[in-house]
């Protein structure tokens, strides 16, 4: 039995490409995407999705596997698949940028740390969050549905030198502002919480000159935080929810309505 060059080419082909677009989304998405992920284990969980998807996909285009459009094709498929996990990105810093805010409206902005999983340092407040957010990701099986709409884009976004159009990155950088709006939302409450203690603290040091405000107020300022990140936990679900639904609207927008939530 003879195989042409031409035959095994075409079936490494049927296998790099979908790899590329596979491999784009795994390594910026949240959890997998992490830095505490060793690159071996993500690397063998690429190849094992592509082993298992890659023989029911739609037939690959004919182009030589070693040539510049072959460049192009998995240029194009590492730019989807980066696209689509880095909404998730952008969702789990929602609550980052919701525990920042909170923290520096409650005196708690000072408890700093590092984040395993980006590198950067951020409030403590931010990282129950992102634990929380993460937990709460993995839980409503986001990183399966991630998985089922890579998937169904091969149909609707089937392979080839042409990808995301301009409009579609520029729909993820609008995104930007419903984050912020998203992360303000949550922490409005805290806000005017702390609004209100302020407040309240600026009329003892009227009514009583001679109270150490400083002093007392950043105590009681510090346990008043505590307290109100404790009752604001209670809405983290709702919050949560009513972002993973844009952000779900989004990745299927990128995906050309290739999944149903």
């Amino acid at each position: 039995m003879e195989i042409l060059s031409s035959e095994i080419m075409t079936y490494m082909a049927s296998y790099i490409w979908p790899f590329a677009r596979l491999s784009g989304m795994v390594m910026v998405m949240i959890v997998s995407g992490a830095q505490t992920m060793p690159v071996v284990i993500r690397l063998f969980y690429c190849l094992a999705l592509t082993a298992m998807v890659a023989p029911v996909l739609p037939v690959m285009p004919d182009v030589e596997l070693f040539s510049l459009t072959s460049f192009m094709i998995i240029l194009q498929q590492s730019l989807i698949g980066i696209a689509i996990g880095f909404v998730t990105v952008l969702l789990i810093q929602t609550f980052v940028i919701a525990g920042q805010i909170i923290a520096m409206q409650t005196s708690l902005g000072f408890a700093a740390m590092a984040d395993p999983s980006s590198g950067q340092t951020s409030p403590v407040i931010g990282q129950i969050y992102i634990l929380l957010g993460t937990l709460v990701y993995l839980s409503v099986n986001g990183h399966l549905f991630m998985i089922e709409t890579i998937v169904k884009s091969f149909e609707t976004l089937p392979v080839a030198s042409t990808g995301l159009v301009a409009i579609q990155y520029k729909s993820i950088a609008a995104w930007l502002s419903t984050m912020f709006g998203a992360a303000l939302s949550m922490s409005l409450s805290a806000i005017v919480a702390m609004l209100v203690i302020n407040f309240s603290f600026g009329v003892m040091t009227k009514a009583a000159p001679q109270l150490n405000v400083f002093s007392l107020g950043f105590a009681v300022g510090m346990m008043s935080g505590l307290f109100i990140i404790y009752l604001s936990l209670e809405s983290f679900l709702f919050h949560f929810n009513a972002h993973w639904i844009r952000a779900a609207t989004l990745i299927c927008s990128l995906a050309a309505n290739a999944c149903s939530y």
